[in-house]
């Protein structure tokens, strides 16, 4: 039996896109995945940073994930781009859906994570994508609170 830090590990994470896009708000959805790409998803091999959420026919979809294949299953393996189901409440798909047609906004997974149960999750962002100008305001603001951070520290040493 698996210890209780490995089983809260974080299997993929998109780091860049708290940078190209403004987070309103976090949904935590189910995975349908198969045997080799739970396996696989354990080794943390996989990735998210090309892959988007879209809604089709009432359903929500990750779509252009990469998890690569299990090296250990060759004979039973999966495709490695192949689209993937998520599970999530109707009320909830209904209002994601409200909120990309009418507002203009985007869902981007952030990460994909085992909970405490051990079952694989995908962390969606419901984001605005920014402009340039916006990204380098955030990287302003960014590197201002460092260098307060090392001011205020400087001072309390002296």
């Amino acid at each position: 039996m698996a210890k209780l830090k490995d089983r809260t590990k974080i299997a993929a994470e998109n780091r860049k896109a708290r940078h190209n896009y403004a987070i309103e708000d976090n949904i935590e959805a189910g995975i349908m995945l198969t045997g080799t790409e739970v396996k696989s998803l354990r080794d943390g091999k996989a990735t998210i940073g090309e892959s988007y959420a879209a809604l089709e026919g009432g359903e929500l979809w990750l779509i252009n994930s990469f998890i690569p294949e299990y090296d250990k299953a060759r004979h039973v393996a999966h495709e490695e781009r192949r689209r993937r189901k998520l599970l999530l409440h109707r009320n909830e798909i209904s209002r994601l859906a409200k909120a990309v047609d009418r507002e203009g906004m985007t869902l981007i997974p952030l990460k994909i994570f085992f909970n405490e149960k051990g079952i694989a999750k995908l962390d969606l962002g419901l984001a605005k994508g920014k402009k340039l100008h916006d990204k380098r305001e955030t990287d302003k603001q960014r590197d201002w609170g460092r260098e307060k951070q090392r001011l205020l520290k400087k001072s309390v040493q002296s």
